[in-house]
């Protein structure tokens, strides 16, 4: 049986030949493997690695171009995507070591569930308030402007800002008493 080189296989696999690639995959799978354990230090991850990169070589095969050998590409593939690997693991782990320290103590983490959903049900409510009424409630609870701040600044006497006032808290009051029965 004539045994073909990398290339012809290589060849071969871009032209859909099934048998091409398996041959490429036996012949180098273990080998990369050894290689890629060198980075990860963990064996199944440089499996998965190795796996990979066969897995791109098939879907790019149509339009992948070796300028290089194939074994030389293969090596540089599965060291880059190592490399790759290994950059996003730590990134990864950043991110979860900043979350645990933003994150409440698990005996708080149903509270920040609670709170989450008090929110989203506040910012409901008030937007289900009147314009006039929902901007002097804005004005008065986000911006903490004083009635007569409110007053001045939308031309309205001062004891309309405080029945407007009024009347929001109570419709506020009112439409989120079935959460503050639940809480």
């Amino acid at each position: 049986m004539e045994t073909k080189s990398d290339n012809e296989l290589f060849l071969e696999l871009k032209n859909d030949n099934e048998l091409a690639f398996e041959q490429l995959f036996y012949k180098y799978y273990a080998s990369l493997c050894l290689f890629t354990f060198q980075f990860s230090h963990d064996r199944e991850i440089a499996e998965e690695i190795v796996q990979e990169i066969f897995v791109k070589i098939w879907a790019k095969r149509k339009t992948l171009q070796i300028k290089t050998s194939v074994k030389h590409y293969l090596l540089s593939s599965v060291r880059n995507q190592s490399f790759n690997r290994i950059q996003h693991e730590k990134v990864e782990k950043h991110y979860a070591r900043q979350v645990r320290l933003e994150m409440p103590d698990e005996s708080d983490s149903d509270l920040c569930f609670q709170e989450v959903g008090l929110s989203l049900k506040i910012e409901k409510s008030i937007e289900l308030l009147p314009e006039k009424r929902r901007e002097i409630f804005r004005l008065s609870r986000e911006e903490g402007l004083k009635y007569h701040e409110i007053a001045e600044r939308l031309h309205l006497s001062v004891k309309t800002v405080e029945t407007q006032m009024g009347l929001a808290l109570k419709q506020l009051r009112e439409s989120l008493k079935d959460y503050n029965d639940r809480v």
